[in-house]
């Protein structure tokens, strides 16, 4: 007999809203202490200056962190800043808890161009918005000893040799935009997402690996490539059984999302296949039992935030799908990530707009036998 997966929505929470600011891209984790840590991307609401809408791409986007000692009953009012890239503007910082306390968070940057500087940018990598270019400036990790009070970095981790040049004389360090993972033999894995040169908008997915706590990074592995199919934003986790898993978002492909397996600790893996889901992007959660909560925005309508529970081996994604949020203004939304608290409960972090409105860091608690 096949088992259901209950899970239960028991309310939504703001966590940090500012009209100032567009909040956007959160990563959450749970300290040993019961401490949570939530990081996200903020930059300016442009509409407040004319912009005739919200963009991705800002110069003065800077990773911000805020913190609940009372499993999320309240949060700091005032948001701690974890980095301002000197360059350009930082996306998505991807928190990691490591088994030592340390936590590293993954982010990349862009980088805005004159006009002048632009003409010299391969055309590949501008990205246009508002009259502005910006070219790609690659990933960086930053990391902290004291709980994200203080924070050493950038560590840039290195150009794949398959990468294509963005800028002349800027290397493009390997970046991704989802979770990492601290596997059960302690090295850090990541996947990350890599233009090729001659199709870079074909982007395909490799692994690094660190022993040295992200100080340092191997190339081990290509995880997936497809000629018509491209791989992007991608999360990694661990079944009970050991495989590591690759939980993938795409483009050109009906919005659904696609896994790859390893067997081996990232040496080889399996084919890429379909799960069916749609979703943008992906993050899995290792519930105390065992089963994976996997949690993604749903940017159709009704706009919102969705889950499903998966079996401990990350191998059947047919099971009932839970909407989280259905009342999104519009599809800027979603980009959740997990964590299980101390009391067992589970909070869901994300971006979200209620009719058009500023977007705000969001959560939902849910309930999970």
């Amino acid at each position: 007999m096949k088992r259901s997966w209950p899970v239960r929505k028991l309310e939504d929470i703001v966590i940090y809203q500012d009209e100032q600011f567009y909040a956007a891209f959160p990563s959450v984790v749970a300290r040993p202490d019961g401490e949570l840590l939530v990081a996200f991307r903020r930059a300016p609401e442009r509409r407040r200056f004319g912009a005739p809408g919200c963009t991705h791409a800002d110069p003065n986007s800077y990773l911000m962190l805020v913190r609940s000692r009372d499993l999320g009953l309240s949060w700091s009012a005032e948001p701690e800043l974890i980095y301002a890239h000197p360059f350009g503007g930082s996306q998505d910082p991807c928190l990691l808890d490591l088994d030592d306390g340390t936590l590293l968070v993954a982010s990349y940057a862009w980088m805005l161009l004159p006009e002048e500087g632009a003409a010299q940018a391969e055309a590949h990598s501008l990205h246009q918005v508002f009259g502005w270019k910006f070219t790609f400036l690659g990933g960086y990790l930053m990391r902290s000893y004291d709980a994200g009070h203080h924070w050493e970095g950038p560590i840039l981790p290195p150009q794949l040799e398959e990468q294509a040049t963005c800028y002349p004389g800027l290397l493009v360090p390997a970046m991704n935009r989802g979770a990492l993972l601290q596997g059960s033999d302690g090295l850090v894995y990541w996947a990350v997402a890599t233009a090729p040169q001659g199709n870079p908008a074909q982007t395909a997915l490799d692994l690094l690996v660190s022993s040295t706590w992200g100080e340092t990074w191997e190339h081990r592995s290509h995880i997936a490539a497809d000629a018509q199919v491209v791989f992007n934003e991608t999360s990694l986790i661990e079944t009970a059984g050991g495989d590591l898993v690759a939980l993938v978002r795409t483009a050109g492909y009906r919005d659904h999302g696609v896994v790859v397996r390893s067997s081996d600790r990232g040496q080889s893996w399996e084919p890429w296949q379909d799960m069916g889901v749609v979703g943008h992007p992906y993050q899995a959660l290792r519930l105390a039992d065992g089963c994976i909560l996997l949690v993604y925005g749903y940017r159709h309508e009704p706009y919102g935030v969705r889950a499903r529970v998966l079996d401990p081996e990350c191998r059947d994604f047919s099971g009932p799908e839970l909407a989280l949020r259905t009342d999104g203004g519009n599809g800027d939304l979603g980009y959740p990530w997990s964590c299980q608290l101390a009391d067992g409960r589970v909070l869901v972090t994300y971006y979200f707009n209620c009719g058009e409105g500023t977007r705000h860091i969001a959560g939902t608690f849910l309930e999970v036998d």
